[in-house]
């Protein structure tokens, strides 16, 4: 053993809106159940998955290039109402913390 300590890398997952790089913890995963997509924060819900930031801008980018239809291999389109609910209220309520923190 040559005493040097390998760094721990975070596995990094690619976001279908904005196509970046991030680390998985930053992403919110997105599996198919029946025609719509779900939001699976925890990454516990089975079957395959797709990673979106959770932010509206990249929401709507996957949306419009039909990206959750192809990364999870849907037969037809894919209802994203709830899921975009979802990012809102995620979005608002980080959004509150924030405010929150600099108030104090």
């Amino acid at each position: 053993m040559s005493g040097r300590t390998r760094a721990r890398t975070c596995p990094e997952r690619t976001c279908v809106g904005c196509r970046e790089r991030s680390a998985k913890v930053d992403l919110l995963r997105i599996v198919a159940i029946g025609d719509a997509c779900v939001s699976d924060p925890r990454g516990t819900l089975p079957g395959r998955g797709a990673y979106v930031h959770p932010a509206l801008v990249c929401l709507d980018q996957a949306v419009r290039r039909r990206a959750f239809t192809r990364a999870l291999r849907a037969p037809g389109a894919l209802d994203t109402k709830a899921l975009r609910r979802h990012v809102e209220r995620t979005t608002v309520a980080d959004e509150a913390t924030v405010t929150d923190k600099v108030t104090q």
